[in-house]
């Protein structure tokens, strides 16, 4: 079967550009960056542009996606097959140096984004942009789908005074935008101005969803290990900030969630009632590592019956308040640090939000809170909406 959508990387290859001749180019990678033939983006460049990859760099979770959680660092090391150096944007630094983009004249990108504010490709992506326009470097971006499809945005718009590397820019939880698209918003909107080209993909519709696209499903990070598991990823990566196990140490991280001490049957109940396009199966599991290792969790494994329905973001917002409702004494949100923040609260980090955390607590309705944040996701879509690149 011939694939629907044909990504930046193979329009690269099939019209190699002029600007890059004679250039030393850096790649920014990591093991979900191949074509559909499953070869790499770095094995594609050291043919098509022989001699001129001098360095390589790598995001969060590391150049092999090997690391499984937030604040483990990666090493920076030697590629042995290509025999360049290896950066790590996720080490001492999330930042990238001088000292690492001296050897290199364009930053190609390629990696695949899910979506999700909180998911820190972007931001490592953002950091690049702000370096090379410093120091006069360009910035390619490869263009991927984004798996959770274009035409659905959901969620508050972070506040200003909670930018971590979990949410550097005021965007919603699910922003709707390739890496692309965002990459461009950010560059123009934020006035960070680097010589930023974004090569398009072929074949993407807005309302795709991976499935759509005839492309396989290459894990990016280790807890994201299907493109179903995308889907609820902008709503369960709330509970990080909990002691609710988030399924990481299963095999069905973010689809399914769940603590040794949750009332099922009282959460359903409600649940079932409030929340639309989903069904809530209820599961018990023992998590491997993580919160609740060797220990029964009791909870739900989340099925999405109806993608146009169901909204992740405003689903697990329900499911975390049916939760401290009902489990006063065992509920309690993580203590810091996250994401390298010391001081703020993980939950509001990922929120996006100070008084988020405590209208849920005290209960208010979660319909009313959401229509509060309308207003300015309708003007973020009309601002991201320049960005676009698709019908």
């Amino acid at each position: 079967m011939k694939n629907k959508v044909i990504i930046g990387l193979e329009n690269l290859i099939t019209d190699l550009p002029e600007y890059l001749e004679g250039k030393r180019l850096g790649l920014l990678s990591n093991p979900a960056s191949v074509d559909s033939h499953f070869t790499h983006a770095s094995t594609l460049i050291q043919y098509f542009f022989p001699g001129q990859l001098k360095a390589l760099f790598s995001p969060q979770h590391g150049f092999y996606a090997e690391k499984q959680d937030n604040m483990i660092e990666s090493n920076h090391f030697m590629e042995p097959d290509l025999k360049v150096p290896v950066y790590s944007l996720y080490n001492d630094t999330r930042i990238p140096t001088q000292k690492m983009f001296d050897q290199i004249d364009v930053l190609l990108v390629d990696i695949q984004d899910v979506g999700t504010r909180v998911y820190t490709f972007i931001y490592t992506v953002s950091y690049c942009l702000e370096l090379a326009a410093k120091l006069k470097k360009q910035v390619v971006i490869l263009d991927r789908p984004n798996p959770i499809g274009g035409t659905q945005i959901e969620g508050n718009i972070l506040s200003k005074n909670l930018s971590s590397f979990v949410g550097r820019f005021p965007i919603p939880m699910r922003h709707g935008m390739t890496i692309g698209e965002i990459s461009q918003f950010f560059n123009q909107e934020f006035k960070i101005g680097c010589d930023l080209t974004v090569i398009p993909m072929k074949g993407w519709k807005r309302n795709m969803y991976w499935p759509d696209t005839g492309l396989s499903w290459i894990a990016p990070s280790p807890n994201l290990p299907t493109a179903f598991s995308c889907m609820v990823y902008p709503g369960q990566v709330i509970f990080e900030g909990t002691n609710i196990s988030e399924g990481r140490g299963t095999s069905l991280p973010f689809e399914q969630f769940g603590a040794p001490f949750l009332d099922i049957k009282k959460i359903k109940s409600q649940a079932d009632n409030l929340i639309k396009g989903s069904f809530l199966r209820p599961v018990n599991f023992e998590p491997t590592s993580g919160k609740w290792q060797g220990n029964v969790c009791k909870g739900f494994q989340i099925h999405v019956i109806s993608k146009k329905e169901f909204k992740p973001y405003y689903s697990s917002l329900v499911l975390l308040q049916l939760i401290i409702k009902h489990h006063k004494n065992d509920f309690k949100f993580k203590q810091p640090p996250y994401e390298y923040e010391f001081e703020q609260l993980p939950i509001d980090l990922i929120l996006g939000s100070k008084t988020l955390r405590k209208r849920l607590t005290n209960l208010e309705d979660i319909n009313l809170l959401s229509g509060q944040w309308q207003n300015e996701l309708q003007q973020f879509k009309t601002l991201s909406g320049k960005y676009y690149l698709y019908e």
